[in-house]
């Protein structure tokens, strides 16, 4: 399957150090094993460096999703990898939260920089509590 471009436009503070936080709590994917619709809180942060995801663009390339079989750990690392190539930033960090799927929660993280490429230490530091855990 063809996804939408990531377009961007010129992110014009490259010379700062700027987090941004993309919350999208409406991601869904299909269950490649039994058919059924999966669905997502994904967070999204990371360090411009020339570049900023327009955000209809990103919106709509995330939709995309909404009847794609895929399993939980490959969505993550597929939209890592289309962000990095759309955006190219300095690092980024994604955060998918899944919500309950037969009594069990699950939450996929991936840390990486340009510097130091992948980072699971990085990632299990940045880690929040799973959203629907907080009681």
């Amino acid at each position: 399957m063809e996804f939408p471009k990531i377009e961007t436009a010129d992110f014009k503070y490259p010379g700062t150090h700027t987090a941004v936080e993309y919350i999208y709590p409406e991601l869904t994917a299909v269950c490649p094993q039994t058919g059924l619709p999966d669905y997502y809180i994904l967070r999204i942060i990371y360090e411009p460096d020339k570049k900023l995801p327009e955000l209809k663009s990103l919106k709509m390339y995330l939709v995309a999703y909404r009847n794609y079989g895929i399993w939980h750990e490959h969505l993550a690392n597929k939209i890592m990898e289309d962000f990095k190539k759309a955006v190219e930033p300095k690092w980024v960090y994604i955060e998918l939260y899944v919500n309950n799927r037969g009594g069990i929660y699950t939450s996929v993280r991936r840390f990486w920089s340009r510097e130091r490429g992948d980072s699971v230490e990085e990632a299990l530091k940045r880690g929040k509590e799973h959203p629907h855990l907080k009681i």
